[in-house]
């Protein structure tokens, strides 16, 4: 596959994860309030069911054409402190790395029944910030030179 298909399905795919969870954890988190929790746990049982779906489909995607691109960069992956177009995807892979097993923390918690609302909310800040950190060293990696 071509490097511009990979990088345009990575970026279509980071920007579908991103934009779930910043609905998730910007605009549903905070409309909570003013519904009540009667209102809100059909609604979070709902776009949870939906969300795990589709995001299974875009993890799959975004990982992919991640490691896709990756290959394609693996002479600067090879020594990372050599440029700082090395360093910074490497950070951004690492970010990813930490993205994908927080994911895992989710669904071992889910499995054991030991997730609660506020561990639920702390892990999707997690990960949203997570992400802000991977598409601000995506940028930088063709940006910031040193």
């Amino acid at each position: 596959m071509s490097y511009s298909v990979l990088h345009i399905v990575h970026l279509l795919a980071a920007i579908f994860f991103i934009g779930t969870l910043f609905v998730e954890v910007l605009i549903l988190d905070r409309i909570r309030p003013q519904l009540g929790e009667q209102v809100m746990q059909p609604v979070d049982k709902a776009v949870g069911a939906r969300s795990r779906v589709v995001l299974h489909w875009v993890v799959l995607f975004v990982y992919g054409a991640g490691i896709g691109l990756a290959w394609y960069h693996r002479q600067a992956l090879a020594d990372p402190f050599a440029s700082s177009f090395g360093l910074l995807l490497s950070l951004k892979i690492l970010l990813a790395v930490g993205v994908f097993f927080t994911f895992g923390l989710v669904a071992i918690l889910l499995r054991g029944g030991r997730m609660t609302p506020a561990r639920y909310r702390a892990i999707h800040w997690a990960i949203f910030l997570q992400m802000i950190g991977i598409v601000l060293l995506a940028k930088g990696m063709f940006y910031l030179h040193w």
